[in-house]
């Protein structure tokens, strides 16, 4: 019976929380727009890249496409030459003669993180005080830098970053993720900062002053790191400047995707937090708001409990719908109200999957995660991986 009441309780308590998430969404000036500085900084977008699809083309356009006052430069990084990206980009600067922006190779392999030892040989080329980094998925709208330099008018404020939206998510797999990033996941990171100042930056969009990374080490020092973005920012945090968040969206968009991709791109991103967020992410269960009612069913069927859970569960997928309204302009959300239960559900399974290991599939190669957040090849020092684990 004790057992029934506390497993009850914790179904009220994930409600509870769920209803704070979204007021914590509501007071959040998302998508606003200001007027642009009279005079705005220079930036340098960097670009990393490898490989294309069919949205590649229309991402990077909309970089070349920025309505910014500044001076800015981009800089796109491959690896090697023969990727198929190139052509893709050298098309672009053709439509853009009057661009300040490069294709750049970056052959050195300078950690496991391909990515950031990109990064690392772009910034040599980079000329201004502000440093942005963007994926290659991500399509940013024309205002968005405008925006984005806004913070930077008060001296303390060292990164800037943006929510995302996934805007493609052709089979069901995707659309189940969608639902984890466009409804729990942007409002779950303003739910955090009312507890406490964000220490940590979301990769899709990064902007820093040139100090604060040069204070950190520059890229160089996240070479190993899976969790660049989080690195990047929590230690230009806990370097002495502040994090801040820009209220513009950016959209990623991902070519189709099955079951297998994107159950390993869940269980590698829970990893990656679990690693570097141990106990915020142990406690987030508690936000499931499907689980823990159904779990109480389970335990005490009565009428009862099965009229209250489903109370519950309906008030989730409400506040989980109006979540992914306010952060996506259409409403195909309307369509996706079905998948918040099965969300969560599954969600659990992830979370539950996080503890049980610490290798990960990532680019072709499977990795281990140490407790600090960085990287080993799977089988070379796991004898030193598994004392740090």
């Amino acid at each position: 019976m004790l057992w029934n009441v506390f497993v009850g309780g914790l179904a009220g308590v994930s409600a509870g929380l769920g209803l704070w998430q979204w007021v914590a969404a509501l007071r959040f000036p998302l998508h606003r727009r200001l007027p642009p500085l009279a005079d705005p900084p220079g930036i340098t977008i960097l670009k990393p890249l490898k490989g294309c699809d069919e949205f590649t083309e229309k991402c990077l356009h909309s970089w070349l496409a920025q309505d910014y006052g500044g001076k800015l430069q981009i800089l796109f990084g491959v690896a090697s030459a023969s990727d198929p990206v190139c052509e893709v980009v050298r098309g672009l600067l053709d439509r853009f003669p009057a661009a300040d922006a490069a294709l750049v190779v970056c052959p050195e392999n300078l950690g496991l993180n391909a990515k950031v030892s990109t990064l690392v040989q772009l910034q040599r080329q980079a000329r201004h005080a502000l440093i942005g980094v963007s994926d290659a998925d991500v399509l940013g709208p024309p205002d968005l830098l405008a925006n984005a330099v806004q913070s930077f008018t008060d001296a303390e404020v060292g990164l800037v970053s943006c929510f995302y939206r996934l805007a493609h998510a052709p089979t069901t797999a995707m659309r189940w993720e969608a639902v984890a990033v466009n409804a729990d996941f942007w409002s779950q990171v303003l739910q955090s900062n009312r507890l406490k100042p964000m220490d940590f930056a979301l990769g899709a969009v990064m902007i820093a002053r040139r100090e604060a990374l040069e204070r950190i080490g520059g890229f160089e020092s996240l070479a190993n790191c899976l969790a660049d973005d989080y690195q990047l920012g929590n230690r230009i945090v806990r370097g002495g400047a502040r994090a801040e968040l820009c209220p513009v969206v950016v959209e990623c968009w991902d070519p189709p995707q099955g079951w297998g991709a994107v159950w390993r791109h869940q269980l590698r991103w829970a990893r990656t937090i679990r690693v570097c967020q141990p106990g915020p992410y142990f406690w987030s269960l508690l936000s499931n708001a499907t689980f823990w009612p159904l779990l109480w069913v389970a335990l005490s069927p009565s009428s009862a409990s099965v009229i209250v859970a489903a109370a519950l569960v309906l008030l989730r997928i409400s506040l989980a719908t109006r979540l992914q309204g306010k952060l996506t302009p259409d409403r195909s959300h309307l369509a996706l109200a079905w998948l918040v239960p099965i969300k969560d559900c599954l969600g659990a399974a992830v979370w539950l999957a996080a503890f049980l290991g610490n290798t990960i599939e990532w680019r072709g190669q499977r990795l281990r995660l140490q407790r600090d957040g960085t990287l080993h090849l799977s089988g070379v020092g796991d004898s030193q991986s598994a004392r740090h684990a």
